[in-house]
């Protein structure tokens, strides 16, 4: 499954000294499928497919880091994690008839981002992100949640989460990061000499679709792409939240992380991993 996407976008950003910053933007979208992905809506008996969406959007995007500090280069900047927390919240209006957009809708997002120091227990890394999207909109314009089918860890994915295999227009999520530090490989002198680190995290997801845009209740919604057995590829969060976690084992060679990863709900669906095991580069000084 292929996408394209052409963007033409204006983005306006400003920063205060006091780490608040606001950003306004503009924004032409044209998504068009390919490969085995397509856009199609029902009628009667038969599916008729879209070439393309088309969306035209204005937003407004609230950022608030207190105290936050970064190493600067020449091109970049990093962040660097502290005790402080992260506030990020952004609205989005697609605006129909404007630049060619053909839909209406207003996009709500707001995450809460914050390291918590627990002495010699090490640290835990928390976000909190919610978000809530008013209008009847296609498939390809909900909050599409963030999987990952690589070999990679990756911190703020769901990583034995399918592509495309949840979408949502309201949803509430937690992300944890635990990261001990040594806590207890200290405890044991061949592992404190080789100064790995155990790591755990914890990931839920909690969302679902109004009526208006569930395919499987209306028959007007744009529909969910079918495998060949004609089984919908993408779902809707029901009353059980989506839920993963993993341990590992940090620090292997200064750079390397693994973890043993755990998927707790939606088995059922096609073509998912129970257990999986993923890896991730990192720089830690």
């Amino acid at each position: 499954m292929m996408l394209y996407n052409d963007f033409y976008r204006l983005d306006y950003v400003h920063e205060f000294e006091n780490h608040f910053s606001y950003s306004l933007g503009l924004r032409k979208w044209n998504q068009t499928p390919a490969g085995s992905l397509y856009f199609a809506n029902s009628s009667e008996n038969s599916l008729i497919k879209t070439n393309s969406i088309r969306t035209s959007e204005i937003s407004v995007q609230l950022r608030y880091a207190p105290h936050e500090k970064f190493y600067q280069g020449k091109v970049y900047r990093t962040p660097l994690v502290d005790k402080y927390p992260i506030f990020n919240f952004r609205y989005t209006a697609g605006i129909k008839g404007v630049l060619g957009g053909e839909y209406n809708y207003h996009n709500f997002m707001g995450s809460i981002d914050k390291r918590f120091y627990l002495s010699q227990l090490g640290y835990t890394d928390v976000t909190l992100e919610g978000a809530y999207i008013a209008g009847k909109v296609p498939f390809p314009l909900l909050s599409i949640h963030r999987a990952n089918q690589t070999y990679a860890y990756q911190l703020q994915s769901y990583n034995l989460m399918n592509f495309l295999e949840f979408v949502s227009d309201h949803y509430a999520s937690i992300n944890i990061d635990q990261n001990f530090n040594g806590f207890f490989f200290n405890k044991v002198p061949l592992l404190k000499k080789l100064k790995l680190r155990e790591v755990m995290s914890f990931k839920a997801l909690y969302g679902g679709l109004r009526n208006e845009n569930n395919p499987a209740v209306n028959n007007n919604a744009m529909q969910f792409v079918l495998n060949q057995d004609g089984v919908p590829i993408t779902n809707s969060l029901s009353r059980d939240p989506y839920i993963e976690g993993s341990v590992g084992i940090g620090n292997i060679f200064k750079l390397l992380r693994v973890d043993l990863v755990k998927r707790f709900t939606y088995l059922d669906n096609p073509n998912v991993s129970e257990w999986g095991i993923r890896a991730r580069v990192k720089f830690d000084f």
